[in-house]
């Protein structure tokens, strides 16, 4: 298996924006398949990510940016991290960088902070912005549904739990925007870095006053639990942990959630038998939710580190080369989901998919953001008729390696 040839890469923009048969081939030809342009070994089969997802020992997420990005890369990365020190906090590894036992406690506290009670009370905020986003477009009968729908509400969402209002949701994109900088490859030379880090630190010290606050003033919100007194045997987060935990709930809560909603939005779209079977069914919301991560999941892929020597699928690895988990490929995998093209709210199973992760490193951030779909179709189907693609648009996908996003999404609709 090693030695097959695959001739199509997720680097080539056509195949991230459409990846499904370069999926196919590679679970059928090279399920380990080591990338020549990277060195990264892509996983591509739902059995060998489980086993990946649920093995930290072997399979660390306690990863480095050089060994993702190249030493040039890497230099810029640091730079950023320096220059954010200087004016804010630094990056330091917690949630998603850390494996247990250090992990754990991030994740306890932070399963706190995003426990079902936590999530069900934020759901009446969650349908109230809904309906304010409609209502600023349903009389035109059309709208560009990412820019002004699907990115808009999670991000104000988030926006209001670290206490902003309307007048200062552009600058939330815009602190979001800075976070997501490093990770989004905008980090090209000294001036971007003094650029994006001082953003960030402005974030950092508006989130820092907003972490007093609710220190001194507590209410019912997830800022609140992150800085509530610790259970037994927790030490409470430190400054510089509150502030990178927020830079992941940001980042990881905004723009993989409004991709999802854009995602589903399009599906529902292209299958009409579909939108009609959840018009009929709102019981079905849950599941549609869970069907469109699966189909179409918004992080098609992460990464992991060897801790040793392994064979997997006949494929010898070193230690310390990186695992591409690739999401997007085990969420089609027939052998798990039976004929895995096709979109299907009614699937028995859509709730296995692994577009959240699995194990320990399952996405924190999970009930809120499936809860935010449900809501979210839930209004737009009860206020909008005969939904469908604005004549002459053309669908088009943001580049890149490990997301699956909407550009725009032009649609036109009956208002109801």
């Amino acid at each position: 298996m090693s030695d097959q040839i695959i001739e199509s890469s997720l680097l080539d923009p056509e195949v991230a924006a459409c990846p499904f048969t370069h999926y196919a081939e590679l679970r059928e030809k090279a399920p380990t398949y080591r990338m020549p342009e990277t060195g990264f070994f892509v996983v591509s089969r739902y059995e060998d990510l489980k086993e990946v997802l649920s093995d930290h020992e072997t399979y660390s997420n306690d990863i480095q940016i050089e060994q993702l990005a190249g030493e040039s890369v890497a230099h810029l990365g640091r730079m950023y991290d320096e220059k954010l020190a200087e004016l804010g906090w630094g990056h330091v590894q917690t949630l998603q960088r850390t494996d247990p036992p250090t992990h754990s406690r991030y994740r306890r506290l932070l399963n706190r902070a995003l426990n079902p009670p936590t999530v069900k009370a934020m759901m009446p905020g969650v349908e109230r912005i809904s309906d304010e986003l409609i209502d600023a477009f349903i009389d035109r009968g059309s709208c560009e549904f990412i820019a002004d729908f699907a990115f808009p509400l999670p991000g104000k969402v988030i926006a209001e739990q670290i206490g902003l209002d309307d007048s200062q949701i552009a600058t939330f994109k815009t602190w979001a925007d800075a976070m997501l900088a490093p990770a989004q490859g905008l980090l090209t030379d000294e001036e971007s870095v003094r650029h994006y880090a001082g953003l960030e630190a402005e974030a950092q010290h508006y989130l820092a006053g907003v972490f007093e606050e609710r220190r001194t003033n507590p209410t019912d919100d997830m800022l609140t639990a992150m800085v509530a007194p610790p259970e037994e045997g927790d030490e409470p987060f430190t400054m510089h942990e509150l502030q990178n935990l927020m830079n992941q709930l940001i980042t990881g809560g905004y723009t993989t959630t409004a991709d999802a909603i854009g995602n589903a939005m399009l599906l529902l779209i292209e299958h009409p038998d579909q939108m009609a079977l959840l018009r009929s069914d709102r019981s079905l919301l849950r599941n549609f939710a869970d069907e469109v991560m699966r189909h179409s999941s918004s992080v098609q892929g992460l990464f992991r580190c060897t801790t040793r020597d392994v064979t997997l699928n006949g494929v010898d690895i070193p230690a310390n080369s990186i695992i591409h988990i690739r999401y997007g490929a085990a969420n089609h995998d027939p052998e798990m989901f039976p004929d895995a093209g096709r979109f299907d709210i009614t699937r028995e199973n859509a709730n296995k998919h692994l577009g959240f992760s699995r194990g320990p490193h399952f996405c924190v951030g999970q009930p809120l953001a499936a809860q935010e779909i449900v809501v979210a179709f839930d209004r737009l189907l009860d206020r909008m008729d005969n939904i469908a693609l604005a004549d002459g648009a053309t669908i088009e996908r943001a580049p890149g390696f490990f997301l699956y996003s909407l550009t725009s999404l032009p649609i036109t609709f009956t208002p109801k």
